[in-house]
């Protein structure tokens, strides 16, 4: 058997921020911090394209010369159930499949969320003031003071449930608020195009610390998405 490695937390950031929070399997889309769970706990599964060594489900695509199976291109991310059906019936789904599903997945959750490119700016700015409506009522209801207070005792009630609406509404309605501006960016100047860079990281930030569960570098919400298509 090969050698598994330990996949860095970085790459399963940067699986959670493709995935946008949702399974890659353009048939299912379903949410990776499910409901019925309270959006505490997410129910992803890494699931390699391209198995370890010789065994596994599409082993006779394996790339001739060296492969690292670790690494971006070589997972998805799934749900259980569609893990278990990719690695059931492989012949059905194999590697040229499983990289489609992820270089469209952003379209196809887009779709299914109703997000569309618009024609008129203003069209782009209700569409964000929507999304982004919730996260600031959740946000000012839920959210600690200074960002540090929930340091002193993560396991209180408060601190709980504020990690519960950051992952089950404001990182959603993030990676929602995302997807829109990226199907309408030819509708911003270069300022908000800027704007927009520092809100992904900020997004991003906010996933390493309430995905992965580590301190990331992740900068504070650039206030001027306020204006963002005004």
């Amino acid at each position: 058997m090969a050698d598994r490695k330990h996949i860095p937390t970085e790459l399963k950031l940067r699986l959670f921020s493709a995935a946008a929070g949702h399974c890659q399997r353009p048939d299912c889309l379903a949410p990776l911090f499910p409901a019925e769970m309270g959006g505490d706990k997410h129910i992803a599964e890494m699931a390699h394209v391209i198995p370890h060594g010789e065994d596994g489900p599409r082993r006779e695509e394996r790339p001739t010369g060296k492969f690292e199976p670790d690494t971006f291109e070589n997972l998805i991310l799934l749900c259980p159930t569609c893990r278990t059906i990719i690695d059931k019936d492989p012949e059905a789904y194999p590697r040229n499949t499983l990289l489609g599903w992820k270089a469209e997945h952003v379209g196809a959750l887009a779709r299914k969320q109703g997000i569309t490119a618009y024609e008129e700016r203003r069209q782009v700015r209700d569409a964000v003031t929507s999304a982004m409506s919730e996260n600031k009522a959740v946000w000012k209801e839920f959210a600690p003071v200074d960002g540090e207070t929930f340091k002193l005792d993560p396991e209180s009630e408060t601190a709980q449930t504020w990690s519960q609406r950051m992952r089950s509404v404001i990182l959603p309605n993030h990676f929602r608020i995302i997807a829109i501006i990226k199907a309408n960016l030819n509708h911003a100047n270069d300022a908000e195009k800027e704007t927009f860079a520092r809100y992904q990281e900020h997004v991003r930030g906010l996933s390493e610390r309430h995905v992965c569960d580590v301190a990331g570098s992740g900068i504070r919400y650039p206030a001027e998405m306020d204006g963002m298509f005004a």
